[in-house]
This record gives C-alpha cells, sequence and structure tokens, in this order.
C-alpha cells in the first residue's frame, strides 16, 4: 500500500499557517487538526460513533506504553491490530511511550539499550529499546508510528540536554533500521515520525531539527515542549523548529494544549496537535466553549436552559441545557462525563476546522486576533 502523503494546499496571507491533506490508508486528515487522546485503545468516556458523528474526529490516538501492558500484544494480534480491535476505521497514531517513561522518573533507568521501567499497574519490570518499541507498534498497526526518545525534563542542564538529545537521534537510527527489518503486519503502511528535542537550548533544537530533517521521514514531530517551561518560550522553539523542519512534511506538535496555544501554533506552522486537556478538564466540569471557558459547576448555571454550546454545530451541545449539564454534574452521573468530554473534543475539532477555513479564505491572522480573546474568557 501507499505510505502517507501530505498535499499542502496554501499558506496564509501574512502568517505561516497552512492547510493541507494528510493521506494514509485509513483515510484523508485535513490539516490543520487536533487528534483525541485514546491512551488505551479508548478516548475516555466517549464511544466511537459519537467521535465520527458529534466530535468529527478524522484521527485519534493510542499509546504504546499503555497497550503494551494492556491488553498486550498478543491480543491486539489475534484481533487483527488496534484499529479491528477498537473498530476504529479512520487514521490512528500512537505515541511511542517515550512521555510516559519521562513521567515514571523514580522507577526508570535509562541505558544506551534503552529503558528500564517498573509498571505503573504491578510494579513488573520491563526493558523498551527503540527495538522492541518498533515491534509494539508493529503490533498495534496504528498509521502513524513514533520514534522512540527521552523526553528531558524542564529545566535541564545544558550538557544533559545535549546528551539527552544525541541519544534520542542514536536511538532515532536504530528505529529506522528495525522498521526496515519487520514488515508491515497487516497489510497497509506504518509511518514513522521522528522526534526533535533539545530542550530549550537554541543550538540543540537547531541540531535536532537538521538532524531530523536529514531523515526524509514521512512527517516530523516536535517533542520536549509544553513540559513546564513558560508560553512564550514554547512559542519561540517551535517557530524556531518550523523554520528548519521541510515544509513539504506534516509538523506534529506535542502534547500541546489550550485553544489559544493550538491557535498560536498554527500561526507559526504546526499541522497537528494533541492533548488529554479537553476530555480530563471535561471531566472536571471545564467546558470549552464557542463564548469562552465555562466551569459547569457553578451555581449560575443551575436555572440557564439555554444550549450548552449555541455557537457549536454539535448535536449534543444544542440538544442539552447548561442547567441539565450541571445537574449531571452534581449528581455525579456518567453522562455528564460524556456530555463534557463531546463538548470540548468538539470544540477543538471545530476550531482547527475554522481555522483551516481562515487560512484558505486569507484572513486568519485577523480573525485569530479576535477570537484568542473569546476562547480565553472566563464566562
Amino acid at each position: 500500500m501507499a505510505s502517507l502523503h501530505f498535499d499542502l494546499e496554501t499558506t496564509a496571507a501574512g502568517s505561516k499557517a497552512r492547510a493541507g491533506v494528510i493521506t494514509t490508508d485509513h483515510g484523508k486528515i485535513h490539516t490543520p487538526i487536533f487528534m483525541p487522546v485514546g491512551t488505551v485503545g479508548s478516548v475516555k468516556a466517549v464511544t466511537q460513533q459519537q467521535l465520527k458523528q458529534d466530535v468529527n474526529a478524522q484521527i485519534i490516538l493510542g499509546n504504546t506504553y499503555h497497550l503494551y501492558l494492556r491488553p498486550g500484544t498478543e491480543v491486539l494480534e489475534a484481533a487483527g491490530g488496534l484499529h479491528k480491535f477498537n473498530r476504529w476505521d479512520r487514521p490512528i497514531l500512537t505515541d511511542s511511550g517515550g512521555y510516559q517513561v519521562f513521567s515514571l522518573a523514580a522507577n526508570r533507568k535509562i541505558k544506551e539499550e534503552g529503558v528500564m521501567f517498573q509498571s505503573h499497574i504491578d510494579g513488573s519490570r520491563h526493558l523498551f529499546s527503540p527495538e522492541s518499541v518498533m515491534d509494539i507498534q508493529r503490533s498495534i498497526g496504528a498509521d502513524i508510528i513514533m520514534a522512540f526518545d527521552e523526553c528531558p525534563p524542564y529545566p535541564s542542564d545544558y550538557n544533559y540536554a545535549k546528551k539527552s538529545m544525541e541519544l534520542t537521534h542514536r536511538w532515532l537510527d536504530r528505529c529506522f533500521d528495525r522498521l526496515a527489518d519487520t514488515p508491515d503486519k497487516y497489510g497497509y503502511t506504518q509511518n514513522l515520525f521522528p522526534i526533535v528535542q533539545g530542550s530549550t537550548y537554541k543550538d540543540l533544537r537547531t541540531a535536532s531539527c537538521e538532524y531530523i530533517a536529514s531523515k526524509n521521514a514521512a512527517g516530523n514531530a516536535i517533542g520536549g515542549l509544553s513540559v513546564g517551561e513558560p508560553e512564550e518560550m514554547m512559542y519561540d522553539f517551535t517557530a524556531l523548529c518550523c523554520d528548519i523542519l521541510p515544509k513539504e512534511k506534516p509538523r506534529y506538535l506535542m502534547g500541546v494544549g489550550t485553544p489559544w496555544n493550538i491557535l498560536e501554533g498554527i500561526d507559526l506552522g504546526i499541522d497537528m496537535f494533541d492533548c488529554v486537556m479537553p476530555t480530563r478538564n471535561g471531566r472536571n466540569g471545564m467546558l470549552f466553549t464557542t463564548q469562552g471557558v465555562i466551569n459547569i459547576r457553578n451555581k449560575k448555571w443551575a436555572s440557564d436552559f439555554s444550549p450548552i454550546d449555541p455557537g457549536l454545530p454539535c448535536e449534543p451541545s444544542q440538544y442539552y441545557s447548561k442547567a441539565y449539564l450541571r445537574h449531571l454534574f452534581v449528581a455525579d452521573e456518567l453522562l455528564g462525563l460524556t456530555l463534557a468530554s463531546i463538548q470540548n473534543l468538539s470544540f477543538y475539532l471545530w476550531l482547527v476546522a475554522e481555522a483551516r477555513q481562515h487560512i484558505i479564505a486569507g484572513d486568519f491572522k485577523s480573525w485569530k486576533a479576535g477570537f484568542v480573546e473569546v476562547v480565553k474568557q472566563r464566562l
């Protein structure tokens, strides 16, 4: 089958924002795009049908670390891969587990071979290497798979960040070698995205971008940002990376972020985003809406019978009222978690679709300047 292809349609006037189309063997992805996070093969509280019909998700994420531990590669292979296991027939991207290993700092050991870590489930010990992570992602069968990297913490001293980046580059070479030696399992192409590292040092980020660009991969990811650094620093390093990474390949800013982070990232030339924020915040009662941010638990919504979000073309957001959704949260009803998650995911997908339309129309810059202030409002 054909490998991933990216058609760059247009770039916005006065901006580096782009509209394009990524074609995979499981369908097309119109960029810029937000990708809902389905860590263990499920976007929390939302069914696959709701992801399609209400959210309009074009691609979702899975995670190598979590799927390796549960349900395990034997089950995934017996099912025919994650697409058949979770009944999602559109594109899937899998994170390599590098960030999860990073988050297990107290229970991991990094060496040249790979990372020894303890399972958060039962404490059992496991080794992730570039080779084993590629093998696991072969078993999962995602359309886009990520290279195994080390994500240094913020802040990191220069020497550590440099050694970490160089290790990530050596691991990347091993990822490519492993993929070349192992065939696709399910009859369609898996596409490896390298990950830029280098912490918050301009020369390291530049060197990493140049190394990653030299690999001529199907797409490229920017990692190691949104890990605690100030927003402006994240934007500065995103801009640096976008100026170096090839324009003809999709660019993926990992783990970002708020609606205003996403709009700024689009402005800088990013095509792909993911973050747990819409579902995690939704389950805690924070709603992102076309009018601003709502804490649905607040008493002020108790008798507000207007739609959850009248400006969002999503049936549940138009059908149910703020008062009803608040009632569900106060009563600890599970439906509240589902409706809030659908609202936030639908908003994120609507936001990137609106950005795309304004890029094509030629007025993205002016639209963004006004709408950033809207989405930051606390209602």
